[in-house]
């Protein structure tokens, strides 16, 4: 600041003087030099004081701008007025010669704004940006605000040389942004590329046009390029990374699935300053649930996870990303009620999101079938009474697409589960509200298939998938975990939400694009056939038959109304199958059918 000032009244004196030299024609008479110096004398502590009033100082010169040149202007134009106010005041205006008070506010001006804009011209490398003879040249895809930030950043690293832009808006072509044209057409990469001789291109499209970037990445792949991007806004504006750290394309990039919007006022409402309890906390689903919590300042975060390994890791995250939050971890298992009631008893959360499960279809057929139900029907049943007799306000059970008309025992046990929630939501005596949501596959949770086929492809393959029609519905865990957070604002108790998971994908064409991205073709990197595992649907369904669903003001989740709901006998004799300590396969499975009377299992 004192910087800053000192150069200021520096060139307050040199404009002051240079309107006398331009009004003398730079020839200025030796009588009225003594004028000059005296005046000067007066005016150079009133435009001191009419810069401090305008706030000149506040701005950082680095990061000049039109809202800095706007003050400038301001004060010149005050000190305009001032200056022969002043002058008249003493007597002395009608010795100053004709023009100074028009030339020395300009001069000012130019002066004073001028010298901010080119420090920040150098600064950014807008002046003299010499490129080392190894930076690489890049195109950019896009040519919107993100592309304007990316490119100012750009200027700064001397990795990338930008060799022009392509953008669809047609009246962008041909023109230039930061000293970088618009060649053409995105459809154009291919043709541009090769004219330019450049490998890389960094696609600069913002998420929320997620048809517009799907698109640019697949036409920057089919060209054989290496394709890169831009951070997520929302890390840049966190200042976790910079715009210009560019990054390689991801499958969730390709994915393209829009922002989730959320209530965040109420969502404060539901969870600021109030204890949280996740269970399956150290799990993909869980972890990011807590991520998500911890955005909307709770008094507590309970972390409760059966894995010491898992519960150790998002402890230590958690102690890095957000220090200040009061955090308590408690291992243990949502079947054993009893220990369960007393962590609630101490902690006293006021809403609990029950993540933990057993989710890997293949796995839970066959011998583990019984742990499966034990673990996904008990363990809910355990931790909602727990709940319940904590008084705990909203218990939210994170389910499954594949709950809905299952043909494994994974999915019977959720759609069990579900039920088990929906009964006790109706028993009288409590105040706990129980919200269930469904959702598909997230990209890069535990067991699923990205994480697998990313291991086949860095071992040079081949990708195995089942069934060449098979489809899937997937979305990003934050966004999953985001869309529990506003159902469970939503829900009243009872409801099942269920979430708008998009288009169904082939798993096939996933597999395809994720050897496209990892810069390899299917000759190199083969696909092969596997066969349906036992327990697997060809397909996923979001809505059970029979059921209805309406929509809510959210345009992510609709409501599932289901016929019917089990009652007090229905519960009761669940409890008392349960309380087996072990059952083979076919009784789990017999007794699901009992149960879940749409449960029909797979056949192959």
């Amino acid at each position: 600041m004192l910087v800053a000032m000192t150069y200021d009244l520096a060139a307050a004196v040199l404009a002051w003087m240079s309107a006398y030299g331009l009004a003398y024609d730079f020839s200025i008479p030796i009588n009225q030099v003594p004028t000059m110096l005296l005046d000067l004398a007066w005016v150079l502590p009133l435009e001191g004081a009419i810069f401090m009033y305008f706030g000149l100082y506040r701005g950082i010169w680095r990061f000049a701008s039109i809202p800095d040149l706007r003050r400038i202007m301001l004060a010149s134009g005050t000190a305009a007025l001032a200056v022969p106010a002043l002058l008249w005041l003493q007597g002395r205006l009608a010795n100053l010669p004709a023009g100074i008070s028009v030339l020395n506010p300009i001069l000012l001006v130019i002066l004073m704004g001028g010298s901010r804009f080119l420090y920040r011209a150098w600064k950014d490398g807008d002046l003299l940006t010499p490129r080392p003879p190894d930076a690489t040249p890049v195109l950019v895809m896009g040519a919107g605000e993100v592309a304007v930030t990316l490119l100012r950043a750009l200027t700064q690293n001397i990795r990338w040389q930008v060799l022009g832009l392509l953008s669809d808006d047609g009246s962008k072509l041909g023109r230039q942004i930061h000293g970088t044209t618009v060649l053409g057409r995105l459809d154009q990469v291919a043709a541009q590329a090769s004219r330019l001789g450049v490998g890389h291109v960094i696609v600069a499209i913002p998420g929320d046009n997620s048809d517009a970037r799907r698109r640019a990445i697949e036409l920057a792949v089919d060209a054989g390029l290496n394709v890169m991007t831009i951070p997520a806004l929302t890390d840049v504006l966190a200042g976790k990374v910079s715009v210009s750290e560019v990054r390689h394309v991801d499958l969730e990039d390709v994915l393209g699935r829009a922002p989730v919007q959320l209530d965040s006022p109420g969502l404060h409402g539901l969870l600021e300053n109030r204890t949280v309890l996740v269970t399956g906390a150290g799990g993909s689903i869980g972890a990011e649930l807590a991520r998500q919590v911890a955005r909307f300042d709770p008094g507590r975060l309970v972390f409760h996870e059966l894995s010491e390994f898992a519960l150790y890791m998002i402890e230590q995250e958690f102690s890095v990303a957000y220090p200040r939050l009061p955090i308590a971890c408690v291992v243990g298992d949502t079947k054993d009620e009893i220990a369960l009631r007393h962590v609630m008893a101490r902690h006293r959360p006021e809403v609990v999101f029950h993540a933990a499960a057993y989710k890997h279809v293949p796995l839970m057929e066959g011998e583990n079938a019984w742990a499966a139900v034990k673990n996904n029907v008990l363990g809910t049943l355990g931790a909602a009474r727990a709940a319940m007799s904590q008084g705990v306000g909203k218990f939210v059970l994170v389910s499954t697409d594949k709950a809905i008309n299952p043909t494994s025992v994974m999915g019977a046990s959720k759609r069990l589960a579900e039920r088990v929630c929906q009964a006790l939501q109706h028993q009288g005596g409590h105040t706990t509200r129980f919200v269930t949501v469904r959702f598909g596959n997230v990209l890069g949770s535990s067991g699923s298939v990205i994480p697998k086929f990313r291991e086949q492809i860095a071992r040079g393959g081949p990708v195995t998938v089942t069934h060449p029609e098979i489809v899937r519905y997937f979305m990003l865990i934050p966004e999953a975990a985001q869309l529990v957070l506003q159902a469970a604002l939503m829900g009243g108790g009872g409801e099942t939400f269920v979430l708008d998971m998009g288009a169904p994908i082939k798993i096939v064409d996933l597999a395809r694009d994720m050897i496209r991205l990892s810069g390899f073709s299917e000759r190199e990197i083969p696909i092969e056939f596997t066969g349906l595992r036992p327990g697997e649907k060809l397909y996923e369904e979001l809505l059970a038959d029979g059921g209805t669903t309406l929509p809510t003001h959210h345009a992510k989740l609709r409501i599932n109304k289901e016929n019917g709901t089990p009652g007090a006998d229905w519960l009761r004799g669940v409890e008392e199958w349960l309380a087996a300590p072990t059952r083979t396969e076919y009784e789990v499975k017999a007794g699901l059918r009992g149960w879940v009377p749409e449960y029909r299992p797979a056949e192959h």
